[in-house]
């Protein structure tokens, strides 16, 4: 039989190698969209390409929500509420820039997209593990509620962001 220590340090190492796989990704985002290539303007740019207007602002909120989501998942913080800003930014993705290109991201599918939304919210199901801000300010929001909670506001978020901004051109 395994023991209980050793198998709590599995999950706490589980837990903190899937916050380091979401966390820095999502911050390296974020930092592109600012300083990447085309900086805020090129991604502005972009956004009102995909009908997210006016694309100045989607650009901005989508990197700061990036950036700050990225790090409060990275340092395991809020964790339910981190991951909801992970599913709404993948939501949102998923009807924007993935949208009608399939399942697999090879061709621009949503494939990776819905991987990092679901595993946002088995995040906020399993918790941070213990190697957390979350565990050391003995703050205890995971389980099944956390992660209906996570989904319910990250997918509700972004479906209200698109209702109001998403304005995609009109195809001949």
């Amino acid at each position: 039989m395994i023991s209980t220590y050793f198998h709590s340090n599995a999950i706490d190492l589980a837990m903190l190698l899937i916050r380091l796989a979401i966390g820095p990704m999502l911050i390296a985002h974020g930092y592109n969209k600012i300083f990447g290539a085309g900086g805020l303007e090129g991604t502005a740019g972009w956004f009102e390409g995909l009908g997210l207007k006016p694309g100045w602002l989607h650009a901005r909120v989508a990197a700061f929500t990036e950036i700050s989501v990225g790090i409060a998942v990275t340092i395991g913080l809020l964790t339910p509420l981190a991951s909801a800003g992970v599913i709404g930014l993948m939501v949102v993705a998923m009807l924007t820039d993935h949208r009608g290109k399939g399942y697999f991201v090879f061709k621009g599918g949503w494939e990776y997209v819905l991987f990092v939304a679901i595993t946002a919210a088995a995040l906020a199901s399993a918790g941070p593990g213990r190697w957390s801000v979350d565990n050391a300010i003995n703050l205890g929001w995971f389980g099944v509620r956390w992660a209906v909670v996570a989904v319910v506001l990250g997918v509700g978020a972004a479906l209200l962001m698109l209702a109001t901004s998403y304005r995609p051109a009109k195809k001949p």
